[in-house]
């Protein structure tokens, strides 16, 4: 009579057992997965809202070779190219689509808040809901001329019984809209001539003769042909510059806020221009969507911080002419803040230079 107690015993014991052991394994592993980085054995995207070989995609491919090693767990970077409406494709994608865990990063056009104080139809998202991780420069504007025209201030374009021809390649690159915001300030006219297929096209033109002036980004207008000619023979003459602050490499040239403040012009121009030509100010920006948790947002900051200052990343983008100015995320996030947050006359009159 003993023997099936002595069973029964022995299989709740083995049962007990085995329900142990199953729980110091669940437990194991809980523990293991904590103490393993979230990013181990994961594939972060980088989404870039143009076609490959450009500077936004140079730059997303560099990065997505150096971040790695200093994200913890050493994840795969994958770049994708999403081109389309100027990267608002992308980043609708990414606003809307992806998952907000910190493995879709985005890389869209640095003006893309512009497009949402227009009210583009295409928009579906907030800028400022989208959470900034770095950039690697800055592209304020400037106006050359060529030396040779008789147009060395911007006193004597405001002047002028014809407006000088510039070259631009549409209605939404920098050269048109400095245009726009100049007539708008001063009355300055530019006879502005679009159509062209890209810059050098323009820089082409202006060394024919065709037209006389180009507005662009400032990096590209040093350290690169046919400019270090022109400079050494004194090709071109640079009259006025977007920043909020002169350029280092053009000490002697004002920029449009000084001649702003010269011709009185009123605070809400002020504003309307440091919107409009502040995109320059955020570079080539990377980004996650909104709800990323915090602190893998932070991880993705310091890792951008980290790959720019590591020696063969700087090595590369020095071959490749790629200028750097490093920005972080908390800066880029402050800035947006401060441009977009303004009176409704001021957007409204943004919206109007924009689309006219």
């Amino acid at each position: 009579m003993r023997r099936p107690r002595l069973l029964s015993r022995l299989t709740r014991s083995l049962r007990i057992g085995a329900a142990c052991l199953f729980l110091t394994l669940c437990l194991g592993a809980a523990a293991q997965a904590q103490s393993e980085p979230f990013y181990s054995g994961k594939t972060v995207r980088i989404i870039v809202g143009f076609t490959p070989g450009g500077f936004y995609d140079r730059w997303a491919r560099l990065l997505s070779r150096y971040m790695p090693k200093y994200i913890p767990g050493n994840p795969n970077f994958l770049v994708q190219n999403m081109p389309g409406a100027s990267s608002v494709i992308a980043a609708n994608y990414v606003y809307n689509l992806a998952k907000n865990d910190g493995l879709t990063l985005l890389v869209p056009i640095n003006s893309l808040y512009l497009d949402q104080i227009v009210g583009r139809k295409e928009v579906k998202f907030d800028a400022l809901k989208f959470d900034f991780i770095g950039t690697q420069e800055k592209a304020p504007t400037m106006l050359y001329f060529r030396a040779d025209s008789p147009f060395k201030t911007l006193a004597d374009i405001i002047q002028a019984k014809e407006a000088p021809k510039c070259g631009s390649t549409g209605t939404a690159s920098t050269g048109y809209l400095l245009a726009r915001l100049m007539d708008e300030a001063f009355k300055a006219k530019l006879d502005t001539v679009t159509g062209y297929q890209g810059g050098s096209e323009i820089d082409v033109a202006v060394e024919r003769g065709e037209i006389v002036c180009r507005g662009m980004d400032i990096p590209p207008h040093f350290g690169r042909e046919p400019f270090d000619s022109w400079h050494k023979r004194g090709f071109d003459r640079h009259i006025l510059q977007g920043g909020p602050k002169r350029d280092p490499r053009m000490p002697d040239t004002p920029t449009l806020f000084e001649l702003m403040d010269q011709h009185h012009s009123p605070e809400v121009m002020r504003r309307v221009t440091r919107i409009v030509l502040g995109s320059g100010e955020f570079g080539r920006p990377m980004v996650v969507g909104p709800g990323t948790p915090a602190e893998r947002v932070k991880i993705l900051r310091d890792a951008y911080a980290k790959a720019m200052r590591d020696p063969g990343l700087i090595e590369e983008a020095k071959k490749g002419q790629m200028d750097m100015e490093h920005t972080p995320g908390e800066e880029l996030q402050t800035l947006l803040k401060e441009i977009m947050n303004q009176p409704r006359d001021v957007l409204d009159r943004v919206k109007r230079i924009l689309t006219e």
